[in-house]
């Protein structure tokens, strides 16, 4: 991770620096390039209200009643009032590296300076951010249309003292909690309270979050696949680089290659994979035999995934947006998420299919007609149950992302008395991606734990070092299963090392 403070106006925004930032407590300054941009935008709006101008956010009211023009003395408390009435999210919590990813991308799309808002509005974002003030944000309450306007209204009310924060573990009143931290809150000037809400900051904070874990989670898919073949005895052929030169998909060829080197890297041939070289299989299974097909496709679809909030969190996505060199102030549809939401929802498919597949290969493994091993992978069969139950749990997980995995992008529910006709549900396909990617990490946990077990009873013979580098990382926290127990203990420890990535899945 890098230690030098994010330099906003400065440094390119990139999801791994969110990741930083949001989870390991990475600072962020703002660069007095950004300052002189935030400044001339502001001042430029400041002339055109001055002069006058009935500008939509600034001096009228929001939505339907952006013909109300609003008098100088209540633009003030126009701010504040969109603030408070827009808090109604409900349900539990997102988490604090979701609330903080947002914290910095609020900051980082009001800092490119079209937004016609303070500095100081946005110093106080960074003050909360770097002082570990987190708001507290409940999870549902936004159709992505003009942004997330609920959750992004719950994170707007700590700044101003009020509201909920987490701070130090603690959760309490955001004015007590910028005490705490010795911050002021802050008053808001014309646009500034609409600058705050108008955004799909929400969805891409957790989206992104979602995404870098599930590359993580294919990259160790790849290596519990790989240890399933390994404990089947299954053939290497069908991860030939001439099968997949024939259909050219980038990430079929990137699977391919990634088994071939743990499976059989050069000078360094498994014992296992020796010892049935002469067996005479020819084909096995599609969940061995098709992974490049199947985990390769799912590794395209987050390329696109990630090129979309690479975007997305470089992007300015409020509304009006101000371009002081053009003379303008225009408002757009900036904040609609679309495009996120439908990246969001491939992403969704995407895990789905690593948890699908994964679960056919934990089949494959307890079942002894298929694995030549014994049934559910325990001695002494019917005073034990072995994995018979896991390979269930398994199933009813996949089956749940099947329902989860409707895509939430297709839906959309008039709202604002049909101001806003069309909306992208973006909110709740970043919330449901991130649910899917959890369910999945859950079965490769189970895949590992059942792969390594069926290792176990091949040997002596040891496997390519890969592997055996990944069963001895699996046995730090899961000793050798010999009979029944609690595996639901073994499933969560190998869940939490795949949170804590510390397994190291890199080729």
């Amino acid at each position: 991770m890098a230690t030098k403070p994010f330099r906003l106006g400065q440094d390119k925004i990139t999801l791994e620096a969110v990741r930083e930032i949001a989870r390991f407590g990475r600072k962020v300054v703002l660069t007095p390039t950004a300052k002189k941009k935030i400044e001339r935008a502001y001042r430029y709006l400041r002339s055109r209200t001055e002069a006058g101008e009935t500008i939509y956010g600034v001096n009228t009211g929001f939505g339907l009643l952006s013909s109300v023009r609003i008098p100088e003395h209540d633009l003030e408390e126009l701010q504040y009032n969109l603030l408070r009435s827009h808090s109604v999210g409900t349900g539990a919590p997102i988490s604090v590296a979701q609330s903080r990813a947002m914290l910095f991308l609020r900051a980082a799309n009001l800092s490119i300076g079209h937004s016609g808002v303070r500095v100081a509005l946005v110093e106080q974002i960074l003050k909360c951010l770097n002082a570990g003030v987190t708001p507290w944000i409940p999870e549902q309450g936004s159709v992505g249309a003009s942004g997330d306007l609920a959750p992004l209204s719950h994170l707007s009310l700590v700044l101003i003292g009020e509201g909920r924060a987490y701070y130090r573990g603690k959760l309490m009143p955001g004015s007590r909690a910028l005490k705490a931290a010795r911050l002021k809150p802050i008053r808001l000037g014309p646009k500034e309270g609409l600058a705050l809400i108008n955004g799909t900051q929400f969805m891409t904070a957790i989206g992104t979050l979602a995404l870098l874990d599930a590359e993580y989670v294919c990259d160790v898919a790849d290596f519990a696949g790989a240890m399933t073949v390994e404990a089947l005895k299954g053939t290497t052929s069908a991860f030939d680089a001439d099968i997949q030169r024939v259909r050219p998909h980038p990430g079929q060829a990137i699977v391919a290659k990634r088994l071939r080197a743990i499976l059989r890297p050069a000078g360094k041939e498994s014992e296992i994979t020796h010892s049935h070289e002469d067996c005479g299989k020819v084909q096995d299974p599609y969940s061995l035999r098709c992974m490049p097909q199947v985990h390769g496709a799912s590794r395209d679809t987050l390329r696109f995934v990630r090129e979309v909030l690479e975007r997305e969190v470089n992007a300015v996505t409020d509304n009006p947006l101000v371009f002081p060199s053009g003379g303008k102030v225009l408002s757009g549809g900036n904040f609609h998420g679309q495009i996120v939401s439908i990246a969001m929802d491939a992403l969704s498919i995407a895990m789905a299919e690593i948890a699908s597949i994964s679960e056919q290969r934990i089949e494959k493994l307890v079942n002894p007609a298929m694995s030549g091993l014994p049934a559910f992978l325990v001695q002494e069969g019917g005073v034990n149950s072995g994995f018979m139950i896991v390979q269930v749990a398994a199933a009813s997980i996949v089956s749940e992302n099947k329902t989860l995995a409707h895509p939430a992008s297709v839906d959309s529910i008039p709202t604002s008395a049909d101001k806003e006709d069309h909306v992208s549900m973006g909110a709740w396909a970043a919330r449901k991606a991130t649910r899917i990617l959890e369910n999945s990490r859950r079965v490769i946990a189970m895949e590992l734990l059942a792969a390594s077990t069926g290792l176990e009873f091949h040997r002596p013979l040891k496997s390519s070092p890969k592997i055996e580098a990944t069963i001895r990382a699996l046995r730090r926290r899961v000793k050798p299963i010999k009979k029944d127990r609690t595996f639901h203990l073994d499933m969560g420890a190998i869940e939490t090392m795949l949170i804590e990535r510390e397994i190291d899945a890199e080729i």
